[in-house]
């Protein structure tokens, strides 16, 4: 295991492998609404030209991002998460998923990254939203090796794209240039049932596995990083040798992997017993540290543990 990916904040390990891609190709653009990182100082400073600050003006950069991809470019925008796909949902709709057109949206916070900011910052719905728009790609990596490897695949990936990154230092679960072209991997095998799940909460199912095993339940945990289009085959060929699974999200379940993981199942007409795990479908008012609001919402280790436990399915 390459231990340099284990101190990178995967927002730099995701920006410094763009910054790596756009010094090769200067058709590569990257926009921000006026949202930084450590490691953009670099772009910012070594190749100006493809570097544009719109201040805080989201739409206006979508729109922005569209132009310079109907005139060649390979469009990158970055910016929160709610600001860049709720507020800029139309936009994105329209300008770059109707015109199937080169641009990579980044939200950087996922779930409660931002907890202690407030529901304004709350990263639950985007998920939902954003797979229902016709033509668009979606990455959730879970470490710093696949967020890098994320911006490579996203670049990579004709049409629109939208990469969902956390920030913070996270355990290394991938090694250092592997081949993430399948779209999901199952990290652990387990006898009893898979937790299927997707992003920061891979790390959450991994505890949670644990945990199960001190009750003699053997759990696997699947890594759906690429959330659409779902490798369907892949997915029901590693599922094939358990009838439990469930499914673990740091999203609302009203749309969120849950339901992508369900429909697969119910189009495939596959009988499986499945615990759906996540946010609940309300507002939240509340604000602290993401460990409190997963206590809050039932989503912590020991929580999680118990809900399995007692799932009779």
């Amino acid at each position: 295991m390459n231990t340099y990916w284990q101190d990178v904040d995967v927002r730099d390990a995701f920006f410094d492998e763009l910054y790596n891609i756009a010094s090769k190709d200067h058709n590569v653009m990257f926009l921000t609404g006026d949202m930084g990182a450590f490691s953009l100082e670099k772009f910012r400073k070594d190749l100006s030209s493809q570097y544009i600050n719109v201040g805080i003006a989201e739409q206006n950069m979508v729109g922005v991002a569209a132009g310079l991809a109907l005139g060649g470019k390979t469009v990158f925008i970055y910016t929160i998460t709610p600001f860049v796909t709720l507020r800029c949902y139309e936009h994105i709709k329209i300008d770059l998923c109707f015109h199937n057109l080169p641009v990579t949206v980044i939200g950087v916070g996922t779930g409660f990254t931002y907890g202690t900011d407030g529901p304004t910052h709350y990263a639950i719905d985007d998920l939902a939203i954003m797979r229902v728009l016709p033509r668009i790609t979606i990455f959730n990596p879970s470490d710093a090796v696949l967020t890098a490897a994320s911006a490579m695949l996203a670049y990579e990936t004709p049409g629109p794209v939208y990469v969902r990154i956390d920030k913070g230092n996270f355990p290394v679960l991938y090694q250092d240039k592997e081949d993430f072209s399948d779209g999901l991997a199952l990290l652990k095998e387990g006898r009893d049932l898979i937790i299927v799940t997707t992003g920061v909460m891979v790390h959450q199912a991994f505890q949670v596995a644990d945990e199960l095993a001190k009750h003699s339940v053997d759990a696997g945990v699947m890594d759906i990083y690429r959330v659409k289009p779902i490798n369907e085959e892949l997915f029901l060929s590693l599922i094939g040798q358990t009838n439990r699974l469930v499914t673990l999200e740091e999203d609302l379940l009203t749309s969120g992997i849950g339901s992508a993981v369900s429909e697969i199942l119910v189009d495939r007409q596959k009988t499986l017993s499945v615990k759906r795990i996540g946010v609940p479908e309300q507002h939240f008012a509340r604000y602290g540290e993401r460990e409190w609001m997963h206590s809050l919402l039932h989503l912590d280790v020991n929580s999680v543990t118990n809900t399995i436990l007692n799932w009779k399915g």
